[in-house]
């Protein structure tokens, strides 16, 4: 039965899945939004449906290990058979500085060694296309096997034996073979010295870059590892930043809660560049700024929608295709998102608050300017104008629209740092400008989104429910942390809202029922809001509480089940990640204290 029990290899152009036995159960090509070549994660492997997937058999497994090299995305698994023979794979995707540029191919790489005894191996390579409707077509010729869809082409690569893998016959491992798996091109040189001299350059790369973070003296194998996998999800060629690698992983057993994951929200994206920023990754802010002023650039007077392609058009529209049937056939499995047909004002807040940082942050060698604040001007325009108007809000609800309160104080965010930096540029008329539009908007929010029966800001203006976002109203900056609004918001939300060690993004009925599952980043939220109320303690019981959720690489999904603990949803969640981060870094003794 298949599980969120994962490691995610990648390099910012693909990214594959792997289970622990070594078979690569999701991976799309040419990029993160394409066709699965590698789709076992929503099939189960059948004998009418045998493809969609990558593994390295070890006749009569008997024990598994798995973990990733130290600091890199780099993914070792070590099968011993019964008799105590063994084998190697490691898995990774070639990225480091070459020519003065980015290597970063569209290639995964298998490297599989002899470690004890005398290992007896079967390399099953079955590519699907068209989601897993049909295998791919293959062909061979003298070191490689060419793998045709109907839009696209994979060459493996090889020193092994193009029979054996052709034709799936085990064989005796003597040493070690190497596989590269990538673009319809001649590898030039040996094989086996061309994979070892990207392994090195790839591991080379990754622990310099995380070498260069400023990470929080406590849980840093967690923060790494999560700052690896959000710079996993950033599109190298454009700067987006998908929300998750997977498709249709459902938020819930058989909830019907099944969405296309492989695309750019911008405010998630906005969370991860705050996220990576504050640990000092600052080229991911900058390329994802390039993707954001593009992005604006092509909308109609700055209109923006939730959710872009990667390379900044319109998402495909949401349709379900019969082909797979889905996470342990739970379907329907989705392919393109119909919330980019939703109006949801707060992104103008998420682009306003993602570009900030380049007006202020000195590291940087290309500073914001006042060509970029006019360009930012137009969304703030936006948002004054639609802060109090209705919208699908973060939950992204497809019912009734209501104005929402986080996309309101996300549209006074924007306004806000629109301030900010006109001061910063010496531009006084509109500093002054946004200034009272931030003003009249904090005011209409206080006014219209506070309940005094509750004690509680609520979700909507005018409204009576509460939703988890309501925890971000300090670190945005709408109210400080010993405001006693903010502390009466917490304990509502605590008490309606916390099902066990966890908190639901809401309660309510929605389109799809009541939800049954919690939303992870919520409890980062809660974590944190506990941390800035003086409860300190309980914050960080329960942020070793979350940890323990993670699976065995340290990767969190979307969802988990407050009862059971178990992950759902699409895999692996920036969100979740993201939350991650940021709760570390606010409850971590510093490091001047740690001695």
């Amino acid at each position: 039965m298949s599980s969120l029990d994962l490691a995610l290899v990648g390099n910012g152009t693909i990214g594959v899945l792997v289970n622990p036995l070594s078979e690569v159960v999701w991976g799309c090509f040419p990029r993160f939004d394409g066709d699965p070549s590698f789709c076992s994660l929503l099939r189960e492997r059948t004998r009418d449906s045998d493809f969609g997937f990558f593994v390295v058999e070890l006749g009569d497994v008997a024990r598994a290990e798995q973990e990733y090299l130290v600091n890199t995305p780099v993914l070792v698994t070590r099968l011993y058979d019964r008799a105590g023979a063994g084998v190697e794979i490691t898995d990774f995707a070639p990225r480091f500085h070459q020519y003065g540029r980015l290597f970063s191919p569209m290639m995964l790489v298998r490297q599989i060694r002899r470690i004890a005894g005398n290992p007896r191996i079967r390399v099953r390579l079955r590519p699907a296309q068209r989601y897993g409707r049909v295998p791919a077509e293959t062909t061979c010729g003298s070191n490689h096997i060419r793998y045709a869809g109907a839009d696209l082409v994979l060459r493996l690569t090889t020193d092994a034996s193009i029979t054996a893998l052709m034709e799936e016959n085990p064989f005796y491992l003597e040493d070690a073979v190497t596989l590269l798996l990538g673009p319809d091109e001649t590898v030039q040189g040996v094989v086996a010295d061309v994979g070892r001299r990207f392994l090195e350059e790839t591991t080379a790369y990754w622990r310099d870059w995380v070498r260069s973070l400023g990470i929080p003296f406590e849980w840093q194998d967690a923060v790494i590892r999560s700052a690896i996998t959000l710079q996993l999800n950033v599109f190298e060629d454009t700067g987006a930043i998908v929300a998750a690698m997977t498709t249709s992983i459902p938020e819930a057993p058989g909830s019907g809660r099944n969405w296309d994951y492989r695309h750019c929200w911008l405010r998630d994206a906005y969370f991860v560049v705050n996220a990576l920023n504050r640990l000092g990754a600052t080229r991911t802010m900058e390329r994802y700024l390039g993707y954001i002023v593009n992005v604006v650039a092509g909308s109609a007077d700055g209109r923006l929608q939730p959710v872009y392609g990667l390379t900044g058009r319109a998402v495909p529209d949401e349709q379900a295709v019969d082909s797979l049937p889905g996470y342990r056939g739970m379907g329907p499995v989705r392919v393109g998102n119909q919330a980019y047909r939703q109006v949801q004002h707060d992104v103008y807040g998420a682009a306003i608050l993602a570009a900030t940082h380049v007006f202020f942050d000195r590291r940087l060698v290309r500073r914001g300017d006042e060509v970029l604040f006019r360009r930012l001007e137009t969304l703030g325009a936006h948002a004054a104008r639609l802060f109090d108007q209705p919208d699908a809000g973060l939950w992204e609800l497809r019912g009734k629209p209501r104005v929402h309160t986080f996309s309101s104080v996300m549209c006074w965010a924007g306004c806000d740092r629109l301030a900010r930096i006109a001061g910063h540029l010496g531009l006084s008329d509109r500093a002054a400008h946004w200034t009272d539009q931030a003003t009249r908007i904090h005011r209409a929010i206080s006014e219209r989104c506070w309940s005094a029966k509750r004690n509680s800001f609520v979700a909507t203006m005018d409204g009576d429910t509460l939703d988890a976002s309501l925890l971000r109203l300090n670190e945005l900056g709408f109210l400080s942390d010993d405001d006693p609004r903010f502390a009466g918001t917490v304990t509502a939300i605590e008490r309606e809202l916390r099902r066990g060690d966890f908190i639901f993004r809401y309660v309510e009925q929605d389109d799809f029922g009541t939800p049954e599952h919690a939303f992870l980043v919520c409890t980062f939220w809660y974590i944190n809001a506990l941390a800035a109320i003086g409860r300190r303690d309980e914050a960080r019981a329960l942020f070793e509480n979350v940890l323990a959720c993670c699976n065995r690489h340290g990767l969190l999904a979307e969802h988990v089940d407050p009862r059971t603990r178990e992950q759902w949803g699409n895999f692996v969640q920036t969100y979740s990640m993201v939350g991650l981060i940021g709760s570390a870094i606010r409850l971590s003794r510093r490091w001047d204290q740690a001695f």
